[in-house]
């Protein structure tokens, strides 16, 4: 039933004032912890980053909550990604809205060990956003290639995955190649394909390659060339599955035991360093129509769903070399239309065609009874909080 427009703006007053009351009661919990454990991060590193990536998991969790408690969902199908839950992964996905981020937060939230080991390659403006500090402390990377200022940034770039990706046993990195939003994009991708004789695409726009460069020519493993692109094999999913079967047990029993995390989380410390895998991930929205930031936190839309295609590709059959790279690339992102403009046209996705491995197209599930302790957590911290600094303000 369609909500009446009184209802929708009383729902949004009110949503946009728990959000901004949640951000005051997470975002300073979060620095605050971190800076009374900064001690512990010289004298037992792997410690502290195991604790931090606890915490921010925890606050991203509040982030998955305004997108649940609106009613939007996220489906996630294609090729059967289990397999790089346990091995380090690189994320290339379309960019359309504001809504990317924190609907990729929502899908990872309900899945252990990915959002504590998750590095973020995202636009230098998000560094001055509420959530910036965050960033900064969890070491994601900002970046933006200036005209003039390329090799420096992507040089930044390439000391930071060595720095804090590497050096933290950083799990997973999401990376947004077409470099901003579609609807700020497409145009300009228009133009620049009509010049360079590329395919004109209206459903994503074309990426860039030199953030994707660095990634490969430093974390990549050895080159293995092979006949044509290979995907994950059944003999090489069933191989993980004990491990998988270890991550979903210890996932069920989160909402008893919130602290799993802190002993869980160090198996990555002692995992490999290169990257394994390239999970190719296409982002769809109802009817082509993007949610948005605003309209996760006030939930004036209707609820929906949206989607996650998975397609993964094995690192070591990827291209080293620019021309092949740049090419490889962008053949990902003409497939990502077709797939895209199917989407629309018909509301499926034509899955046989693009996945070798289907796994079975399942709604992500979030767990209630975890934020609700989660709320509690942060809500107690942030009153320990403003006592202890109550108690030392008494002596200044």
């Amino acid at each position: 039933m369609e909500q009446s427009r009184l209802t929708v703006w009383v729902k949004g007053f009110l949503r946009l004032c728990f959000v901004l009351v949640n951000n005051a009661y997470t975002i300073p919990t979060y620095v605050i912890w971190m800076l009374l454990l900064t001690p512990l991060r010289f004298l037992h590193p792997e410690l502290f980053w195991r604790i931090e990536g606890l915490f921010f998991h925890w606050l991203l969790a509040m982030v998955s909550m305004w997108s649940w408690s609106a009613g939007y969902d996220v489906v996630e199908l294609g090729d059967d990604y289990r397999l790089c839950l346990h091995s380090p992964a690189l994320i290339i996905a379309n960019h359309q809205s504001t809504a990317d981020v924190p609907m990729l937060m929502a899908a990872y939230n309900a899945k252990p060990n990915i959002l504590p080991n998750i590095m973020w390659i995202m636009d230098r403006a998000f560094k001055f956003t509420n959530f910036g500090i965050v960033s900064i402390m969890h070491q994601d990377f900002f970046i933006q290639i200036r005209r003039g200022k390329r090799d420096e940034c992507l040089k930044e770039l390439r000391d930071h995955l060595h720095n804090s990706f590497s050096a933290l046993g950083r799990h997973w990195m999401i990376l947004f190649p077409e470099g901003g939003f579609l609807r700020k994009r497409r145009e300009t991708s228009q133009r620049y394909a009509l010049k360079n004789n590329l395919p004109v695409l209206e459903h994503v726009s074309l990426p860039r390659t030199g953030a994707m460069e660095a990634i490969v020519e430093e974390l990549a493993v050895p080159y293995q060339p092979s006949s044509k692109i290979s995907h994950v094999s059944q003999s090489s999913l069933h191989s993980g599955m004990n491990i998988i079967l270890y991550y979903k047990i210890m996932h069920h029993l989160s909402t008893v035991f919130l602290y799993y995390h802190v002993f869980t989380i160090k198996f990555y410390f002692l995992g490999p360093k290169l990257i394994n895998w390239v999970l190719d991930l296409t982002i769809a929205y109802p009817e082509g129509k993007p949610l948005d930031l605003p309209t996760i936190i006030t939930g004036w839309r209707e609820p929906c769903k949206t989607y996650l295609f998975y397609r993964v590709f094995n690192m070591a059959d990827i291209p080293r070399e620019q021309e092949g790279l740049t090419k490889w690339l962008f053949d990902r992102w003409v497939e990502k239309e077709e797939m895209l403009k199917h989407y629309y046209e018909t509301g499926k996705f034509p899955v046989e065609k693009f996945s070798s491995h289907p796994m079975p197209t399942q709604v992500i599930s979030q767990d209630a009874l975890r934020f609700v302790i989660l709320h509690i957590f942060f809500l107690v911290s942030s009153y320990v909080h403003y006592r202890m600094f109550s108690f030392v303000y008494q002596f200044w």
